[in-house]
Protein backbone atom coordinates (compact mmCIF):
# COMPACT_ATOMS: atom_id res chain seq x y z
CA UNK A 1 0.00 0.00 0.00
CA UNK A 2 3.06 2.34 -0.40
CA UNK A 3 1.78 5.83 -1.66
CA UNK A 4 -1.63 5.06 -0.15
CA UNK A 5 -3.49 4.96 2.88
CA UNK A 6 -4.10 2.00 5.07
CA UNK A 7 -7.46 2.44 6.67
CA UNK A 8 -8.41 0.72 10.29
CA UNK A 9 -12.44 0.95 9.81
CA UNK A 10 -13.51 -0.27 12.90
CA UNK A 11 -16.20 -0.46 15.87
CA UNK A 12 -15.70 2.13 18.70
CA UNK A 13 -13.51 -0.23 21.19
CA UNK A 14 -13.52 1.81 24.47
CA UNK A 15 -10.51 -0.13 25.11
CA UNK A 16 -7.05 1.09 26.64
CA UNK A 17 -4.78 -1.95 25.26
CA UNK A 18 -6.79 -1.73 21.62
CA UNK A 19 -6.39 2.05 21.67
CA UNK A 20 -2.06 1.47 22.27
CA UNK A 21 -2.00 -1.38 20.42
CA UNK A 22 -3.76 0.37 17.09
CA UNK A 23 -1.27 3.37 18.39
CA UNK A 24 1.70 1.32 17.43
CA UNK A 25 0.41 0.12 14.18
CA UNK A 26 0.56 3.64 13.04
CA UNK A 27 3.41 4.30 14.01
CA UNK A 28 5.06 0.90 12.29
CA UNK A 29 3.80 1.63 8.57
CA UNK A 30 3.30 5.39 9.10
CA UNK A 31 0.87 5.83 6.49
CA UNK A 32 -2.28 4.89 8.54
CA UNK A 33 -5.93 5.98 9.72
CA UNK A 34 -8.38 4.64 12.02
CA UNK A 35 -11.72 5.84 11.18
CA UNK A 36 -14.64 4.43 13.81
CA UNK A 37 -17.70 3.29 12.55
CA UNK A 38 -21.01 3.22 14.80
CA UNK A 39 -23.93 1.80 12.88
CA UNK A 40 -25.93 3.64 15.61
CA UNK A 41 -24.16 7.12 15.31
CA UNK A 42 -23.75 9.87 18.16
CA UNK A 43 -21.63 11.66 15.53
CA UNK A 44 -23.06 14.69 16.48
CA UNK A 45 -23.32 14.42 20.17
CA UNK A 46 -19.54 13.41 19.94
CA UNK A 47 -18.38 16.06 17.81
CA UNK A 48 -20.00 18.55 20.05
CA UNK A 49 -18.66 17.14 23.13
CA UNK A 50 -14.92 16.96 21.62
CA UNK A 51 -14.67 20.64 19.78
CA UNK A 52 -16.04 22.31 23.81
CA UNK A 53 -14.17 19.53 26.16
CA UNK A 54 -11.31 18.26 23.73
CA UNK A 55 -11.96 14.93 24.33
CA UNK A 56 -14.19 12.50 21.77
CA UNK A 57 -16.77 10.78 23.77
CA UNK A 58 -20.06 11.78 25.13
CA UNK A 59 -21.66 13.81 27.68
CA UNK A 60 -22.05 12.30 31.32
CA UNK A 61 -25.10 12.67 33.20
CA UNK A 62 -26.36 12.12 36.13
CA UNK A 63 -29.72 12.51 36.78
CA UNK A 64 -29.71 12.14 40.76
CA UNK A 65 -28.12 15.14 40.98
CA UNK A 66 -31.08 17.00 39.02
CA UNK A 67 -34.05 18.42 40.44
CA UNK A 68 -35.36 19.94 36.78
CA UNK A 69 -34.68 18.80 34.34
CA UNK A 70 -35.78 19.73 30.55
CA UNK A 71 -35.52 17.47 27.77
CA UNK A 72 -35.79 18.31 23.75
CA UNK A 73 -36.00 15.32 22.07
CA UNK A 74 -33.97 13.00 24.35
CA UNK A 75 -35.50 9.77 25.30
CA UNK A 76 -32.91 9.41 27.91
CA UNK A 77 -35.48 6.70 29.84
CA UNK A 78 -34.64 4.68 26.75
CA UNK A 79 -31.54 4.12 24.41
CA UNK A 80 -30.59 7.71 24.09
CA UNK A 81 -26.72 7.59 23.99
CA UNK A 82 -26.65 3.65 25.11
CA UNK A 83 -28.77 4.07 27.70
CA UNK A 84 -28.44 3.31 31.02
CA UNK A 85 -29.49 6.91 32.78
CA UNK A 86 -32.85 5.75 33.85
CA UNK A 87 -31.39 4.52 37.56
CA UNK A 88 -29.93 8.15 38.25
CA UNK A 89 -33.36 9.47 37.09
CA UNK A 90 -35.54 7.20 39.26
CA UNK A 91 -33.50 8.00 42.40
CA UNK A 92 -35.02 11.34 42.33
CA UNK A 93 -38.76 10.51 41.28
CA UNK A 94 -39.59 9.48 45.15
CA UNK A 95 -40.91 12.06 46.74
CA UNK A 96 -38.58 13.32 49.84
CA UNK A 97 -40.13 15.43 52.46
CA UNK A 98 -42.44 16.65 49.98
CA UNK A 99 -39.40 16.98 46.90
CA UNK A 100 -38.93 15.18 44.06
CA UNK A 101 -37.46 15.89 40.69
CA UNK A 102 -39.37 17.84 38.33
CA UNK A 103 -39.21 17.21 34.33
CA UNK A 104 -40.11 18.77 31.04
CA UNK A 105 -40.16 16.83 28.04
CA UNK A 106 -40.49 18.64 24.31
CA UNK A 107 -40.43 15.69 21.96
CA UNK A 108 -42.75 14.87 18.61
CA UNK A 109 -43.04 11.69 19.19
CA UNK A 110 -44.15 10.18 22.19
CA UNK A 111 -41.37 8.34 24.20
CA UNK A 112 -40.93 6.58 27.64
CA UNK A 113 -39.29 9.70 29.19
CA UNK A 114 -42.20 11.58 27.52
CA UNK A 115 -44.68 9.03 29.20
CA UNK A 116 -43.05 9.73 32.75
CA UNK A 117 -42.57 13.41 32.46
CA UNK A 118 -44.42 15.95 34.56
CA UNK A 119 -45.07 18.23 31.83
CA UNK A 120 -44.52 17.16 28.13
CA UNK A 121 -44.87 19.22 25.40
CA UNK A 122 -45.38 18.00 21.78
CA UNK A 123 -44.36 19.54 19.00
CA UNK A 124 -42.89 19.32 15.16
CA UNK A 125 -39.64 17.85 14.65
CA UNK A 126 -38.75 21.04 12.85
CA UNK A 127 -39.69 22.85 16.12
CA UNK A 128 -36.99 20.99 18.15
CA UNK A 129 -34.19 23.40 17.10
CA UNK A 130 -36.34 26.59 17.95
CA UNK A 131 -37.45 25.22 21.10
CA UNK A 132 -33.46 24.94 21.99
CA UNK A 133 -32.51 28.09 20.71
CA UNK A 134 -35.16 29.85 22.59
CA UNK A 135 -34.53 28.03 25.68
CA UNK A 136 -30.82 28.93 25.68
CA UNK A 137 -31.63 32.52 24.60
CA UNK A 138 -34.65 33.10 27.65
CA UNK A 139 -31.98 31.27 30.54
CA UNK A 140 -28.72 33.33 29.35
CA UNK A 141 -30.39 36.05 27.80
CA UNK A 142 -28.42 35.82 24.73
CA UNK A 143 -30.06 36.91 21.48
CA UNK A 144 -31.98 33.68 19.95
CA UNK A 145 -31.63 35.44 16.46
CA UNK A 146 -35.64 36.08 16.24
CA UNK A 147 -36.32 32.80 17.11
CA UNK A 148 -40.51 32.66 16.25
CA UNK A 149 -42.67 29.71 17.68
CA UNK A 150 -46.43 29.38 18.71
CA UNK A 151 -47.80 31.04 21.50
CA UNK A 152 -48.58 27.70 23.10
CA UNK A 153 -44.26 26.89 22.44
CA UNK A 154 -43.51 30.30 23.65
CA UNK A 155 -45.20 30.19 26.41
CA UNK A 156 -43.92 26.82 27.89
CA UNK A 157 -40.50 27.53 26.72
CA UNK A 158 -40.50 30.55 28.98
CA UNK A 159 -41.91 28.50 31.83
CA UNK A 160 -39.13 26.03 31.48
CA UNK A 161 -36.70 28.36 31.10
CA UNK A 162 -38.18 30.43 34.61
CA UNK A 163 -37.91 26.85 36.16
CA UNK A 164 -34.09 25.91 35.24
CA UNK A 165 -32.86 29.61 36.00
CA UNK A 166 -34.74 28.95 39.60
CA UNK A 167 -33.29 25.66 40.02
CA UNK A 168 -29.51 26.79 38.97
CA UNK A 169 -26.69 24.42 39.45
CA UNK A 170 -29.39 22.04 40.51
CA UNK A 171 -31.08 21.97 36.53
CA UNK A 172 -29.67 20.09 33.46
CA UNK A 173 -30.74 20.15 29.96
CA UNK A 174 -30.21 16.88 27.36
CA UNK A 175 -31.37 17.09 23.73
CA UNK A 176 -31.54 14.38 21.38
CA UNK A 177 -31.08 16.64 18.18
CA UNK A 178 -28.88 14.89 15.64
CA UNK A 179 -27.30 18.56 14.99
CA UNK A 180 -23.61 19.49 16.15
CA UNK A 181 -24.87 23.20 16.60
CA UNK A 182 -28.28 21.85 18.46
CA UNK A 183 -25.53 19.40 20.86
CA UNK A 184 -23.23 22.50 21.22
CA UNK A 185 -26.49 24.68 22.86
CA UNK A 186 -27.28 22.13 25.50
CA UNK A 187 -23.59 21.92 26.45
CA UNK A 188 -23.73 25.46 26.59
CA UNK A 189 -26.87 25.33 29.08
CA UNK A 190 -25.62 23.20 30.91
CA UNK A 191 -22.14 25.02 31.58
CA UNK A 192 -23.76 28.08 32.14
CA UNK A 193 -26.32 26.69 34.80
CA UNK A 194 -22.98 24.93 36.13
CA UNK A 195 -25.22 21.94 36.55
CA UNK A 196 -24.52 19.28 39.14
CA UNK A 197 -25.66 16.26 37.16
CA UNK A 198 -23.19 17.45 34.41
CA UNK A 199 -19.91 15.99 34.65
CA UNK A 200 -17.63 17.02 31.79
CA UNK A 201 -13.97 15.50 33.75
CA UNK A 202 -16.16 11.83 33.07
CA UNK A 203 -16.87 11.30 29.44
CA UNK A 204 -18.63 8.46 28.47
CA UNK A 205 -16.54 6.50 25.34
CA UNK A 206 -19.05 3.73 24.39
CA UNK A 207 -19.30 5.97 21.17
CA UNK A 208 -16.88 7.51 19.41
CA UNK A 209 -17.51 7.18 15.99
CA UNK A 210 -17.08 10.20 13.65
CA UNK A 211 -19.63 10.36 10.38
CA UNK A 212 -17.69 12.88 8.85
CA UNK A 213 -14.49 10.57 8.32
CA UNK A 214 -16.68 7.53 7.53
CA UNK A 215 -17.95 9.35 4.22
CA UNK A 216 -14.64 11.13 3.55
CA UNK A 217 -13.35 7.42 3.74
CA UNK A 218 -15.87 6.36 1.08
CA UNK A 219 -15.11 9.21 -1.55
CA UNK A 220 -11.21 8.17 -0.94
CA UNK A 221 -11.80 4.80 -1.63
CA UNK A 222 -13.62 5.77 -4.77
CA UNK A 223 -10.91 8.13 -5.88
CA UNK A 224 -8.08 4.89 -5.49
CA UNK A 225 -6.32 6.48 -2.39
CA UNK A 226 -6.85 3.83 0.08
CA UNK A 227 -4.36 1.14 -0.62
CA UNK A 228 -5.61 -1.17 2.04
CA UNK A 229 -9.03 -1.65 4.32
CA UNK A 230 -8.92 -3.38 7.78
CA UNK A 231 -12.22 -3.91 9.01
CA UNK A 232 -13.41 -5.22 12.45
CA UNK A 233 -16.62 -4.96 14.09
CA UNK A 234 -18.28 -2.96 11.14
CA UNK A 235 -20.67 -4.12 8.45
CA UNK A 236 -20.63 -1.15 6.07
CA UNK A 237 -22.44 -3.08 3.19
CA UNK A 238 -25.68 -3.34 5.45
CA UNK A 239 -25.73 -0.64 7.76
CA UNK A 240 -24.23 2.15 5.54
CA UNK A 241 -26.82 4.44 3.91
CA UNK A 242 -24.51 4.82 0.71
CA UNK A 243 -23.51 0.79 0.88
CA UNK A 244 -23.38 0.97 -2.94
CA UNK A 245 -20.86 3.71 -3.41
CA UNK A 246 -18.90 1.66 -0.68
CA UNK A 247 -19.02 -1.43 -2.53
CA UNK A 248 -17.86 0.51 -5.43
CA UNK A 249 -15.02 1.81 -3.69
CA UNK A 250 -14.22 -1.35 -1.95
CA UNK A 251 -13.50 -3.29 -5.10
CA UNK A 252 -11.04 -0.02 -6.57
CA UNK A 253 -8.74 -0.84 -3.08
CA UNK A 254 -5.79 -2.94 -3.61
CA UNK A 255 -6.31 -5.26 -0.31
CA UNK A 256 -9.39 -5.81 1.56
CA UNK A 257 -9.89 -8.05 4.89
CA UNK A 258 -12.59 -8.09 7.36
CA UNK A 259 -12.10 -9.63 10.73
CA UNK A 260 -15.60 -11.59 11.22
CA UNK A 261 -17.10 -14.44 12.81
CA UNK A 262 -19.43 -15.11 9.85
CA UNK A 263 -20.46 -14.67 6.54
CA UNK A 264 -22.01 -11.08 6.46
CA UNK A 265 -22.56 -8.28 3.38
CA UNK A 266 -19.03 -6.84 4.27
CA UNK A 267 -16.70 -9.48 4.32
CA UNK A 268 -18.22 -11.97 1.36
CA UNK A 269 -17.10 -9.06 -0.66
CA UNK A 270 -13.22 -8.60 0.65
CA UNK A 271 -10.41 -10.45 -0.47
CA UNK A 272 -9.50 -11.78 3.44
CA UNK A 273 -12.25 -12.53 5.82
CA UNK A 274 -10.06 -13.63 8.95
CA UNK A 275 -12.47 -15.45 11.32
CA UNK A 276 -12.42 -13.72 14.06
CA UNK A 277 -13.49 -15.82 18.15
CA UNK A 278 -16.45 -14.77 20.31
CA UNK A 279 -16.03 -12.63 22.57
CA UNK A 280 -16.78 -15.63 25.43
CA UNK A 281 -13.25 -16.96 23.71
CA UNK A 282 -11.45 -13.51 23.89
CA UNK A 283 -9.04 -11.07 25.94
CA UNK A 284 -10.40 -7.66 26.00
CA UNK A 285 -10.41 -4.39 28.28
CA UNK A 286 -12.38 -1.44 28.55
CA UNK A 287 -12.74 2.15 29.65
CA UNK A 288 -16.45 2.68 29.34
CA UNK A 289 -15.86 6.38 31.46
CA UNK A 290 -12.98 8.05 32.14
CA UNK A 291 -11.20 6.04 35.22
CA UNK A 292 -13.86 3.14 35.09
CA UNK A 293 -11.88 0.00 33.77
CA UNK A 294 -13.51 -3.27 33.68
CA UNK A 295 -11.70 -6.02 32.22
CA UNK A 296 -13.19 -9.32 29.88
CA UNK A 297 -11.50 -12.54 30.07
CA UNK A 298 -12.40 -15.91 28.03
CA UNK A 299 -14.73 -18.76 29.08
CA UNK A 300 -14.07 -21.13 27.21
CA UNK A 301 -10.97 -22.19 25.18
CA UNK A 302 -11.24 -20.91 21.46
CA UNK A 303 -13.53 -23.65 19.47
CA UNK A 304 -12.45 -23.26 16.23
CA UNK A 305 -9.15 -22.33 14.17
CA UNK A 306 -9.64 -18.37 14.83
CA UNK A 307 -7.38 -15.35 16.09
CA UNK A 308 -8.40 -12.52 17.69
CA UNK A 309 -7.89 -8.91 15.77
CA UNK A 310 -5.58 -7.56 18.26
CA UNK A 311 -3.66 -10.59 17.87
CA UNK A 312 -3.00 -10.54 14.55
CA UNK A 313 -2.20 -6.43 14.92
CA UNK A 314 0.61 -7.26 17.23
CA UNK A 315 1.60 -9.74 14.83
CA UNK A 316 1.33 -7.08 12.09
CA UNK A 317 3.40 -4.81 14.82
CA UNK A 318 6.53 -7.34 14.95
CA UNK A 319 5.60 -8.19 18.56
CA UNK A 320 5.69 -12.08 19.40
CA UNK A 321 3.74 -11.66 22.37
CA UNK A 322 -0.05 -12.78 22.91
CA UNK A 323 -2.68 -10.87 23.46
CA UNK A 324 -2.95 -11.86 26.93
CA UNK A 325 0.33 -10.98 27.98
CA UNK A 326 0.14 -7.87 26.20
CA UNK A 327 -3.16 -6.48 28.00
CA UNK A 328 -1.59 -7.57 31.48
CA UNK A 329 1.40 -5.45 30.39
CA UNK A 330 -0.80 -2.31 29.66
CA UNK A 331 -2.55 -2.66 32.71
CA UNK A 332 0.89 -3.45 35.07
CA UNK A 333 2.33 -0.26 33.61
CA UNK A 334 -0.59 2.06 33.25
CA UNK A 335 -3.98 0.92 35.10
CA UNK A 336 -3.46 -1.33 38.58
CA UNK A 337 -1.01 1.30 40.37
CA UNK A 338 1.15 -1.80 41.98
CA UNK A 339 -2.32 -4.17 42.40
CA UNK A 340 -1.59 -7.68 41.25
CA UNK A 341 -3.03 -8.27 37.66
CA UNK A 342 -4.76 -11.93 38.73
CA UNK A 343 -6.41 -10.08 41.37
CA UNK A 344 -8.27 -7.90 38.93
CA UNK A 345 -9.23 -10.90 36.92
CA UNK A 346 -10.83 -12.52 39.67
CA UNK A 347 -12.44 -9.32 40.74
Amino acid sequence: ASGKDIVLLTQTFASPSTSKLISEFKEKYGNVRHVVYDAISESAAADAYQNKYGERGLANYDFSKAMTIVSVGADFLGDWQGGGFDSGYSTKRIPDHGKMSRHIQFESNMSLSGANADKRVPLKPSEQKLVLAKLYSEVTGNSAGGVKLSERLEAAVKAAAKELSKAGSNAVVVTGIQDVNAQTVALELNAYLNSKAFDPKTTIKTRQGNDNAVMQLVADMNAGKVGAIIMYGVNPMYTLPNASAFAKGLAKTDLSVAFSMKQDETSTNCQYLAAAPHNLESWGDFEFKTGHYSMMQPTIRPLFDTKQFQDVLLAWNGNGTSYRDYLKAVWTEDILNGSPFNKAVQD
